[in-house]
Parts: C-alpha cells; structure tokens; sequence
C-alpha cells in the first residue's frame, strides 16, 4: 500500500505478529502498520492485551459515574489544572478552529504514582477517583495499564519502521503524561435548543504521540480521508482502533500522519441516547524534544514544524482547546 492509495477502511493488524518471534510476520507487522500510518494515520489492532471481560467491566463503572446525578460528578471537578484529571464538565472543551464547545462531558485518569524517584511526578496533579465507586479505580487503571504496555509495543513497531534503535521511544514515554479519558456524548433531549453548529466531536487531530481507542459503545467516528472524503470507522469488539497524533506527526515531518477524525450526531430518532467512548492518549515526557528527525527531512519533504518539546506543545494545544487560559 503506497501514501497515493485511497482506502475505504481502515487495515486491520494484528500486534501477536510483531510480539511472536517471527521475523518475517514482525517485519511484515512494522511495514504494514507504518504505510498505514504513512497513508490514512489509522489502523485497527487486536491482541492489544484488553480483555473482553475488562472492557465490559471498564464501560459498565464509567456509563454508572456519568449517570449519577451533578452533585456527585462535580465532586470530581479539580479547579486550577486545565481540566488534566477527575472529571470534566460539559460545554468545557472546543476543538481547535471551532466557537462552539463539543457535545461531551469526560473523566481523565493519568499516570498512577510511583514512588521510584522520578522527578516527573512533580509535574503530575494526582489522580482523583470516585470514592462512591471503588471499582471506577480499579478497573480504569488496569486499562491504563494494559493500554500503556500495548502503546510501547506499537511505538517500538514504530521506531522500528523510521529506522531508529527499536527503544527510541521508551525512555521519553517511561511515566509519559499519558491519560485515559473516559467519554459521555449525553443525549440531546431538545435539539432545537442545541447550539448553532454544535457536535458530539469537532474535526479535530489528537495531541499526543499515538490513540488507543478501545470499542465505543455507537457509530459516529468518521476520518477525513486525504481526498476530502470522510469515512465511517466501526470498531470491531476485539480492536482497538490505533491513530497518529500530532506529537508523532511533528516528529516525523508529516511523514506518519495525523489525520483529523470526528463523532458526528447520531440521526434525529438517536439524539436522545448516550455513547461512551475511552480513548488512551499516549503521551511522551514534557521534555521529550519533537524536533523533526533528520531522516524524514530533504529536499521534496522540507521541514514543517518549528522546534518545542512536548510539554510546550500541550501547553499551546490546551489554551486552543479552552481548557487553560
């Protein structure tokens, strides 16, 4: 598959065949999920270590927190750190370029604390948790685990595609300023009160090195396609739906692509349901330098982005969404 060809889905990897000795089937792996990423920035991984049973679990505590009534969610509201754990409200987050706020309401679990000495944690609020749902805890930080592990494995394919040491990427995402966001499109009961132009979730790239995206709970995801076409993603219930981030794109000049995707509205007969969505945004270190690799700069693909590290990107990415000032 070569950066020219238009697809109508998105391929389907399977990252046993990188993790399996074989290496024909990891070679095979680290060319397929890089021209994918070099073409339509989406694949759709399986054997990404989530278990049916804790996907279920996982969706069943999150579905119980946002259907709790405002007094408890704002219990959970921590002032003063640009929204960056415990839960977020409606009408808080605009897509870049947008006016109005998306449709959604959301809870972020970041990177649990270690005691190891790292002094990243300094930089960390700490997490905030339910405590009239313990297992909200548990279950969302074994996701945040698992999805962390299945993040590394996949930037190793990564780094192996860009033909970097394949360990590039571990120490600048080791404690990474990952989160996992839990996500609420709540159910417009009165659509003539929605506001002019408003939807679930404004075109828009993702932030962060790499999404991991396990099966949200209804359609809606569309990618915007090169040719200006957007396209329908289903998520099959043992993917994860895997995507470049600009922090990736940044690093490689473009060359893997971070490709704008949104949740459009359901149908009018739909509007009054929920859909839940929990994407993992796999972040790097704050200090993690996305200068653009030599190797993917010259003469036909010139340098596109100015230098900043990671934690200077988020910063200017978070005022653009509203969520800092």
């Amino acid at each position: 598959m070569n950066s020219e060809t238009l697809l109508d889905t998105i391929p389907s990897l399977d990252l046993a065949d990188f993790l399996s000795g074989d290496v024909e089937r990891r070679a095979k792996f680290v060319q397929d999920l890089g021209s994918a990423f070099n073409n339509i920035g989406f694949v759709a991984i399986k054997n990404h270590g989530l278990t049916g049973e804790l996907t279920a679990k996982l969706y069943e505590v999150v579905q119980k927190f946002f259907y709790s009534d405002d007094e408890l969610k704002f219990k959970y509201v921590v002032p003063g750190i640009a929204g960056q754990r415990g839960y977020v409200a409606k009408g808080k987050e605009t897509a870049k370029g947008f006016k109005v706020a998306d449709l959604k309401e959301f809870y972020h679990v970041g990177q649990p604390k270690i005691d190891d000495g790292d002094p990243i944690w300094a930089e960390y609020p700490d997490n905030v948790f339910p405590s009239e749902q313990p297992e909200f805890e548990q279950y969302t930080v074994e996701a945040y685990n698992t999805l962390q592990v299945a993040g590394k494995n996949l930037l190793r394919a990564i780094a192996i595609y860009l033909e970097l040491p394949e360990d590039y990427f571990e120490d600048k995402v080791k404690h990474g300023n990952s989160i996992l966001r839990a996500i609420h499109y709540f159910p417009i009961l009165n659509p003539d009160d929605m506001p002019e132009g408003a939807v679930r979730a404004a075109a828009h790239g993702d932030i962060n090195l790499i999404t991991l995206l396990m099966g949200a709970s209804a359609e809606g995801l569309e990618v915007l396609r090169r040719d200006g076409v957007w396209i329908p993603i289903t998520s099959l219930p043992e993917y994860v739906i895997v995507n470049v981030g600009d922090m990736l794109d940044r690093l490689t000049n473009h060359k893997l692509k971070s490709t704008i995707h949104r949740v459009v509205n359901p149908p009018k007969e739909k509007l009054g349901t929920s859909r839940f969505s929990i994407p993992f945004f796999m972040h790097p270190r704050s200090e993690m330098n996305l200068t653009c690799l030599e190797s993917c700069v010259n003469a036909e693909n010139p340098k596109l982005y100015v230098d900043m590290t990671a934690g200077e990107f988020l910063n200017e990415r978070l005022i653009e969404l509203g969520l800092k000032k």
